[in-house]
Order: structure tokens, then sequence, then C-alpha cells
């Protein structure tokens, strides 16, 4: 398991866009991805379940994926929150 803290830049934060990019990046990948926020813990291979996060911009998300591609799932989805979900 590896796991990485990151910062939510996108202005609006997760909403149905940013959110489906993320899903999308992250069931390219066999490892299951996790998003911890809050005290929750979201599948970040489901729009709906991001989405209902209620995440903002600004927010220290903690990725975790687990599984044979971990380190490439994790690398993969942190830069994507970090850098290009900005609008």
């Amino acid at each position: 398991m590896t796991e990485r803290n990151v910062k939510v830049v996108n202005p609006t934060g997760l909403h149905l866009r940013p959110a489906g990019m993320l899903c999308q990046t992250a069931m390219k990948f066999r490892s299951k991805v996790m998003l911890l926020y809050k005290e929750k813990e979201i599948n970040a291979k489901s729009v709906l379940n991001v989405m209902a996060s209620g995440i903002q911009c600004g927010a220290e998300v903690l990725v975790r994926c687990d599984g044979p591609d971990e380190n490439e799932a994790l690398e993969a989805v942190c830069k994507l929150i970090e850098q290009e979900l900005k609008e």
C-alpha cells in the first residue's frame, strides 16, 4: 500500500467533470484507489462517491492505492488532482 497527501487545486472542487476525470484515471489501474477526506473513505473509481464527498478547492486529501500497480496509480491520480484539474 502506498499513499500521499495532495491539495485540490480546482477552484470548484471535485464536482462532476473533475470527478469524472479522476474516476476515469483511477479505473485505468487494477489497484484499489481510495481518497480519505474528513474521516471518510471514498472509492476513487466511483463518480457518485467522489461527487458526494463534497471535496472543495484547497482541501487536503489522502490518496491511498493498494494493488499490483499501486505506485503508477498513485502518481497518476496525485498528478491529476494537483496539476491537471485546473479550470
